[in-house]
């Protein structure tokens, strides 16, 4: 039977009936959206860039344009989900350019277009895990939390552990050597507890309480070698403000920074990190593992002068092949001179910044709302508030992606109650983007989600590593007994 062809008139009118809407009005304002991805600064691998209309529940149409590269998403009740694929290849064909973005919507009196904004998509790329434990928000209850890893180009999460695997104890303090997926270590608290070192397929129990030292190994910081792991020892104590902005509050009565020696099992220091006349803590290791940053304030009575407690940065060098510590430290930023208290030092790949909090006082600023980043070019010795990502609530733990062209931090911004994971991008000249937030299929994700993103860590891949493994061998094994060397 012959095929009949329909006219060329007929065609032309469906097409125009599927793809043409007709524009009653144009408003010279952009559109209000959450997340909030207006003239971000966004990596080529990263998910689609789902997001909801604060104002319209209705038909809606997203069209997203580079040079001649269109990407047209039809959204319904206000939202729109942007097909993975779809945005894959108009995102990695957009590199190095800007997208110009164009909100349609439906109302009662017609469609109205808004006025476009944009999106910058950078030349380098984003490691594609993030690695993050995720916890209730007062962090003083700990009966369901786990480490998870997401995939960045997607919306892939898999959780590393669970702490329902080991009977319901404290998991916490994941860190990575150099952003590797199988150099890895992390805590356990109370039952079955212990620090797990991940080195590959094999899994290292230790104990790491010395009689010489007033705790077990906290903070940690990789050596670039993968030979030594930096550490602060702590007595941390948790109190509640029954009136104050500040809702929790955490501090050390005693705190000492240490290097364990991976290979020796050996517990290593100097008397300018371990002293009672000083608070140090949150030591950190420079790119080529000649420096330890770490933070430090004067010893007062806790907890009667917490709010006195001021932390300067500083640093002291190491000499990897001896084993053995500068007898100077440098002051990077002044506590008394300055007024604030630093935190959190982390220091790029490429070695050119360094990141760091600043608050009023203390050292666990997740819950000062005074609470804002700040980056130190160590060449110079010039630091600045990040004022393009710093907001009105807290800003606090960061980390580095591999390649120094971007980090993620952790922000209460949102709702002043949970920590979510923001994204920002640094230019090779040092400039900052506006960050985002983690992109979630769903575009109601954080309003309904109910646990804190806690430690946010880029690695360059997925960790392999099973979770039935590391919970073996925390239930299984004594562990060994870490060595404390004067």
């Amino acid at each position: 039977m012959k095929k009949k062809n329909l006219p060329l008139w007929m065609l032309v009118t469906l097409l125009s009936c599927s793809d043409t809407i007709k524009i009653d009005q144009v408003v010279n304002k952009t559109p209000e959206i959450f997340p909030d991805y207006t003239e971000v600064v966004i990596p080529p691998n990263i998910a689609p860039l789902n997001f909801a209309l604060k104002e319209h529940r209705g038909k809606c149409r997203l069209l997203l344009t580079f040079e001649s590269h269109q990407l047209e998403v039809k959204g319904e009740k206000g939202s729109f989900k942007i097909p993975e694929s779809k945005w894959k290849k108009f995102v990695s064909s957009a590199q190095g350019k800007s997208i110009q973005v164009v909100v349609q919507v439906e109302t009662e009196k017609g469609w109205i277009e808004y006025a476009p904004f944009s999106i910058q998509v950078a030349q380098e790329k984003v490691d594609s895990h993030l690695v993050y434990r995720l916890i209730d928000p007062g962090y003083e209850l700990w009966n369901k939390m786990g480490i998870y890893q997401r995939d960045v180009e997607s919306f892939e999460q898999s959780a590393i552990i669970e702490n329902k695997m080991t009977e319901s104890n404290c998991v916490n303090c994941h860190s990575f050597c150099m952003q590797n997926p199988e150099h890895m270590l992390l805590h356990m608290r109370e039952k079955y507890s212990g620090t797990l070192l991940v080195n590959g397929d094999k899994i290292e129990k230790l104990n790491t309480k010395t009689k010489e030292t007033i705790s077990p190994l906290v903070y940690p910081s990789w050596h670039p070698s993968g030979k030594y792991v930096a550490f602060s020892v702590n007595t941390t104590k948790q109190a509640y403000h029954l009136n104050d902005k500040n809702r929790i509050e955490v501090y050390d009565e005693a705190s000492d920074v240490v290097v364990y020696d991976v290979e020796k099992q050996e517990i290593i220091t100097t008397n300018k990190l371990f002293s009672k006349e000083a608070f140090e803590t949150f030591p950190t290791f420079s790119p080529d593992g000649k420096t330890l940053y770490f933070c430090s304030a004067e010893a007062r009575p806790i907890p009667q002068e917490y709010e006195k407690v001021k932390y300067h940065l500083c640093s002291i060098s190491f000499n990897p092949e001896e084993r053995s510590f500068g007898s100077h430290i440098d002051t990077l930023y002044n506590a008394q001179k300055d007024g604030m208290s630093a935190s959190f030092p982390r220091v790029s790949p490429d070695g050119r910044y360094l990141l760091y909090t600043l608050s009023g006082y203390g050292n666990f600023s997740i819950w000062h709302k005074d609470a804002d980043l700040h980056m130190i070019e160590l060449a110079t010795g010039v630091s600045r508030p990040l004022e393009e990502v710093n907001s009105e609530d807290v800003e606090s733990y960061h980390s580095w992606s591999s390649n120094g062209r971007w980090f993620v931090f952790s922000s209460r911004r949102i709702d002043g109650l949970y920590t979510r994971p923001y994204i920002a991008y640094v230019s090779p000249e040092g400039e900052i983007g506006k960050p985002f937030l983690l992109p979630q299929k769903d575009t109601d994700f954080y309003q309904a989600f109910m646990k804190s993103f806690n430690i946010p860590e880029f690695v360059t891949s997925k960790v392999q590593i099973q979770g039935y493994q590391l919970a073996l061998k925390a239930k299984k094994e004594k562990g060994t007994d870490v060595r404390f060397v004067k």
